[in-house]
């Protein structure tokens, strides 16, 4: 079986991982973390050009934390036992997941929900929906209660 997991360093990917580790797994289960970092869009960019330097060194240390993220997650999920492996890439999370679990040919995709509603889950969109509508496989939503 081949899982791709989608986190973003959040307590709703965090209940993903979880997840992963607490379910029981065919043998060879091989899982592939994937943490989407969004560049910061071309319009705020020209806005910012004086700043541009500053920008730079902020995309730097969040392309390093994000993969300080990835391999240790990848790290937890093989001291737990199961194949593990990451990557970071850059873009829009939806696609980059939909085009990884296509191009790895996953058989499930997990991630957290967020629980946006209303307003915000309108403007900001919901990965997990476009995820889940758009996916060649199972999709497994994660969500925590709200006392969490």
């Amino acid at each position: 079986m081949k899982i791709l997991l989608a986190i973003d360093g959040s307590k709703f990917s965090n209940a993903a991982v979880e997840a992963v580790i607490a379910q029981s797994h065919p043998q060879h289960t091989d899982v592939h973390v994937l943490h989407v970092v969004e560049p910061p869009s071309l319009l705020v960019t020209r806005e910012m050009s004086g700043i541009d330097r500053n920008l730079d060194a902020a995309w730097e240390i969040e392309l390093k934390q994000a993969e300080d993220l990835v391999l240790s997650t990848a790290n937890q999920l093989c001291a737990k036992g199961l194949n593990a492996t990451g990557v970071v890439k850059q873009g829009d999370a939806k696609s980059e997941i939909l085009d990884a679990a296509r191009n790895w040919h996953a058989d499930l995709i997990v991630l957290g929900s967020h629980g946006r509603k209303g307003m915000e889950h309108f403007l900001m969109g919901s990965v997990c929906d476009a995820v889940a509508r758009h996916a060649h496989c199972s999709v497994e939503i994660v969500r925590i209660s709200p006392a969490k």
